[in-house]
């Protein structure tokens, strides 16, 4: 196994990247000797061990530019134990009730799959509309029970990851309610399946709604026949109540549960890599959808952060204020919830640079009044911030009255009456006589057009020039439309001055933005045109121009662009048979942006699709088309032959031979039935038969000649109205056999307690000829009851002997016995009676006293005595135990009382029973003995009524 980690690093890699990984927190260092080894950034482990290996990985990834680290992998064994040895004693069942056989899977890991044998292998329970087998729990419902269903039931539990398979022992017959989830919580975009089914005679049909009255999907499969109801590719409008319903003639039932939705994390906005000035400010946002509401954190080179003086983390925004150039490195959001983490990386670059007038120069003249205040702006770009000095001349100019040097470098003149010419940036400073009104007002943003991606946030600036005299108002447009801050569902927003800031843009918010500065005396307006390019839009006219048997010829028009080349199409297609839109295989197999046809090809024959067509360009892949018209496929041969072909049992001379129905999609054409060929074994002509019907999953042969549990071959094919399609595998199948000729012989009862009864017999030869014996059936009746009245059960194999429970003390029985085969009960043997033993007493042990001494527990109580019905007390049982749930040790005393030599600081629990040949009485109260520690003598008494 190998674990990838190269599609985490990205541009890291380009840099000489070094890997690590974790194990649980746990680094983990690959050695010569190691079952670890690492080929890139890839983990591969050899000869992997339970024990060691499972657990949760993580990978790191680190240069000299930062640290990133991968979300964590979980990696587990699946296992599948055996079932417990024990025998299941059989239930009585009469005829059309209803019952359930419970599978209880064994300890395991990893998914499982059930199935049912009746009676022996390979004869499984195919379910019906009587008969279900949970894929849940693995239990088998019979909904009403008929004579052909006694015998012995065993699941089979696979696991579908180690492919092993255990058989469970023969199943009790318990009775149950209708079974529904009470609430299931599914996973966006997964499929569920509820399982539904009610016993009842006549059998119940089922039948599933919405609560809400909202009527299913076409994706959502029903399933009538067995109960289950499946929603593929869950999403938020699939959550809500569903109700069960099963019907009979006799009554009505419902059942009601709740589809809860949930989604793991999905990141909708990352930070991008940045590269910012010495003292300058970072803000990322990171922003995910999920439900539950996703929680943030942020990572550097790998380490969690935490809020500090110039930093600030919340929710998911980051901040960092006056950046130096130990905030350099790896960023990482990590959004999450109780179903998963996603992780996000950019990198901040921090820079210093030198002075430089080449982005901001002076005006080269400036025109002021005499007497006036001149302000010359001084803004070089460096980084970080350093002295800024002026001349006049060759003069250097020293902070006066008459003239001052702001802190930005900014030079005041007041009354100013003389010309400066500046080296650095030829600047020339005339005075002249104007009038003194105030400064005009003057947008400094230069227009602009700005060009933004889907999902991006942007500040649309808007800097201005004033008299400080004057107070100013922003106002802004969008398309000539007045924007109300608050509104539009939270887009723009209010940055610093004028300047507006539109977060998570739209397709829809492109268009022109207008900002208007407005003062007592003067107003002016700039706008700027935002462009703003996303996925492209749905292409339109959809048309199926061709279709044969497995291709169909498809041509589009092409949506809107939206600023960005349409790169490629894929084309989808649904049928009435899929789960929902699939992607198909198309000529040519990628279709370019320029190309508006394409073939698909590899389609099913006789099925009706339709199509839709997805648009894809460098920033992501558009809304479907609306679906075309429905198209069916031309007819062809089958191709496909049936399933699980097997056969058997039945009447006398009957061969009985039985399929899986080929699916409705996958018949290729109308007339669709099926060809049965058979052959005694080794004969060398074949029998063949037309079954007319595509529901069809039996074919009986019946014939005189038959002899019985004879091997023939059979074979299986299909044909439709386009001609006749191949045959399946020759398999063999055995004809129906004959009821054993011969009844068993020996037989002894005899009552071994007043609830058990123990029969045995001589048995039958394992084969004679063709009347098999797979095992033996007792029946058995009280000496009031008629013999139709009788409870049976069965052995498998060659017993001869079995024990009956459950019957009733001080009473007489009638017990005959027969070998079985799969065509049913033999001849009965000669009947015998036997009387079971007396009730066992029916009081418990009274006056229960226990004390402790030297790390011994002494128990005393009184005599049981049995009434005149009851069998006498032959001794007393005592079972002791360390806790409520652990299995009890016992000891056994003809006498009424006992020590117990027990370690004291333990907490037991004891009970005591009598025990007479009618077997075990009725328990006395439990008793809780303390714990007490550090005492080796200690006076308790304890009395029980």
């Amino acid at each position: 196994m190998s674990f990838d980690c190269l599609s985490i690093v990205l541009d890291l890699t380009a840099f000489h990247s070094v890997f690590r990984w974790k194990l649980n927190g746990t680094a983990i260092t690959p050695k010569s000797v190691s079952h670890y080894s690492l080929s890139g950034g890839n983990l591969r482990i050899s000869n992997l061990d339970k024990d060691q290996d499972a657990g949760t990985y993580q990978c790191l990834a680190f240069n000299s530019f930062g640290t990133i680290v991968s979300r964590e992998a979980s990696l587990t064994f699946a296992y599948m134990e055996n079932f417990k040895t024990h025998r299941r004693s059989s239930v009585s069942v009469r005829e059309g009730q209803g019952v359930v056989l419970l599978c209880g899977p064994p300890s395991h890991s990893g998914d499982l799959t059930f199935s049912w044998i009746f009676n022996e292998y390979p004869s499984f329970v195919k379910q019906d509309t009587r008969r279900f087998i949970s894929q849940e729990t693995g239990n088998l419902y019979i909904a009403k029970v008929e004579p052909s269903d006694v015998g012995n039931y065993t699941c089979v539990v696979t696991n579908t990851v180690t492919k092993t398979r255990v058989q469970g022992p023969p199943t009790p017959l318990p009775k149950i309610e209708v079974q529904f989830p009470e609430i299931v919580h599914v996973a966006k975009g997964s499929t569920v399946k509820v399982e539904c089914f009610a016993l009842g005679n006549p059998v119940p049909s089922i039948n599933w709604r919405r609560m809400d009255g909202i009527p299913f999907s076409r994706k959502v499969d029903v399933r009538k026949a067995s109960g289950v109801l499946e929603i593929p590719y869950f999403q938020q409008e699939d959550a809500g109540t569903y109700e069960c319903v099963a019907e009979n003639s006799r009554g009505r039932n419902t059942v009601k549960g709740k589809l809860s939705f949930y989604a793991p994390p999905h990141l909708i906005e990352k930070p991008q890599d940045v590269q910012k000035p010495i003292d300058d400010s970072l803000v990322w946002e990171c922003k995910a959808t999920g439900k539950p509401k996703p929680s943030y954190r942020w990572m550097k080179n790998g380490e969690n952060l935490e809020s500090l003086e110039r930093i600030q983390v919340a929710n998911g925004l980051l901040s960092i204020s006056r950046l130096t150039l130990s905030d350099i490195g790896m960023y990482q959001c990590v959004a999450g919830n109780k179903h998963g983490e996603v992780y996000s990386n950019a990198e901040l670059k921090v820079i210093a640079v030198a002075p430089d007038f080449s982005q901001s120069q002076l005006r080269s003249h400036t025109m002021v009044k005499e007497g006036g205040d001149v302000l010359m702006e001084c803004r070089p770009k460096m980084s970080p911030w350093g002295g800024i000095s002026w001349r006049k001349g060759t003069n250097n100019l020293s902070l006066s009255l008459v003239i001052s040097i702001s802190s930005l470098g900014s030079l005041h003149n007041i009354m100013v009456a003389f010309s400066m010419r500046f080296v650095a940036t030829s600047f020339t400073l005339t005075v002249v006589h104007v009038c003194c009104f105030p400064e005009p007002t003057i947008i400094t943003t230069p227009p602009s057009t700005l060009d933004v991606t889907v999902g991006e946030s942007i500040v649309l600036p808007c800097q201005v020039t004033h008299d400080p005299s004057l107070e100013l108002k922003f106002t802004w447009f969008f398309n000539e439309q007045l924007i109300h801050f608050g509104n539009h569902g939270g887009y723009f927003e209010k940055h610093s001055a004028g300047d507006i800031m539109i977060r998570n843009i739209q397709l829809r918010h492109a268009g022109k933005y207008t900002c208007a500065v407005q003062t007592k005396v003067d107003s002016i307006s700039i706008a700027a045109d935002l462009v703003v390019r996303g996925p492209p839009g749905p292409p339109t006219s959809i048309h199926v121009e061709e279709i044969s048997d497995t291709t169909a010829s498809l041509s589009w028009r092409p949506g809107p662009d939206n600023h960005s080349p349409v790169t490629t199409y894929t084309i989808q297609a649904r049928t009435p048979f899929s789960l929902g839109w699939q992607a198909v295989t198309t000529v040519p197999e990628m279709v370019g942006g320029r190309r508006l046809t394409a073939t698909v090809i590899d389609l099913s024959p006789w099925v009706e699709y339709e199509f839709r067509v997805l648009a894809s360009n460098a920033i992501g892949t558009g809304e479907p088309s609306k679906p075309s018209k429905q198209a069916r496929t031309k007819e062809t041969s089958p191709k496909v032959t049936p399933a699980n072909v097997s056969g058997g049992g039945g009447s006398r001379s009957e061969l009985v031979i039985t399929w899986e129905p080929v699916p409705e999609e996958l018949q290729n054409g109308g007339g669709f039935g099926y060809v049965v060929a058979f052959r005694p074994y080794g004969a060398t002509g074949w029998m063949q038969a037309a079954v007319p019907s595509s529901e069809a999953s039996k074919y009986v042969f019946k014939n005189d000649s038959i002899q019985p549990f004879s091997p023939f071959q059979v074979k299986v094919g299909v044909y439709n109205n386009e001609g006749e399609g191949p045959f399946g595998p020759v398999i063999t199948i055995y004809s129906a056999e004959e009821e054993p000729g011969r009844a068993p012989t020996r037989i002894r009862a005899k009552s071994l307690s007043a609830s058990e009864i123990e029969v045995s017999w001589k048995a039958l030869p394992w084969n004679t000829s063709k009347r098999r014996v797979l095992g033996y059936e007792l029946r058995y009746w009280e000496k009031r009851e008629k013999e139709e009245a009788a409870s049976v059960q069965r052995t498998v194999g060659n017993q001869t002997s079995a024990i009956i429970r459950g019957v009733r003390g001080s009473n007489t029985y009638y017990v005959t016995v027969r070998a079985y085969n799969t065509a049913g009960a033999g001849l009965p043997s000669v009947t015998v009676n036997v009387t079971t033993k007396k009730p066992p007493p029916s009081q418990p042990p009274a006056k229960v006293m226990w004390n402790t001494l030297n790390s011994k527990i002494i128990l005393n109580w009184e005599q049981v005595k049995a009434l005149e019905n009851e069998s006498e007390v032959t001794g007393y049982k005592v079972l002791y135990k360390r806790n409520r749930h652990s299995r009890p040790s016992v000891m056994e005393t003809n006498t009424t009382s006992v020590e117990l030599s027990l370690p004291m600081d333990e907490e037991y629990f004891i009970q005591i029973k009598p025990f007479g040949e009618g077997g075990e009485g009725s328990s006395s109260r439990q008793i809780t003995i303390p714990r007490i520690p550090g005492q080796s003598l200690v006076d308790c008494f304890l009395i029980l009524h």
